[in-house]
């Protein structure tokens, strides 16, 4: 086992961490929170990222890149609490390419 990967988890840990903290102090949820991903111009990448969201509740925005070869994808939801958040970013994170702003 690589004696990096434990180090690895505790940065990954922090960071979900941090960014609940964040969250919690935005004001009071629910609340309309926008997301933001790049992903590569790959339809099945692309549909991946939307089916993360509830077609009927969220706003889906598309724009490709310059070049053609990324697509930005915004979305808006209502989102009952930071957890729900986090919980999306995971879920979205498990894509491959993917960047989240």
């Amino acid at each position: 086992m690589n004696e990096l990967c434990p180090r690895m988890e505790e940065k990954n840990e922090l960071f979900w961490k941090n960014l609940e903290e964040k969250l919690k102090v935005q004001g009071s949820w629910p609340q309309l929170y926008m997301f933001k991903f790049i992903v590569p111009a790959d339809n099945s990448k692309i549909a991946r990222v939307e089916n993360l969201f509830d077609a009927q509740e969220a706003q889906i925005n598309r724009r490709s890149s310059s070049g053609g070869k990324y697509i930005s994808i915004t979305a808006k939801e209502v989102m009952t609490d930071p957890d729900k958040v986090i919980e999306r970013y995971k879920e979205a994170s498990k894509i491959e390419g993917l960047l989240a702003l």
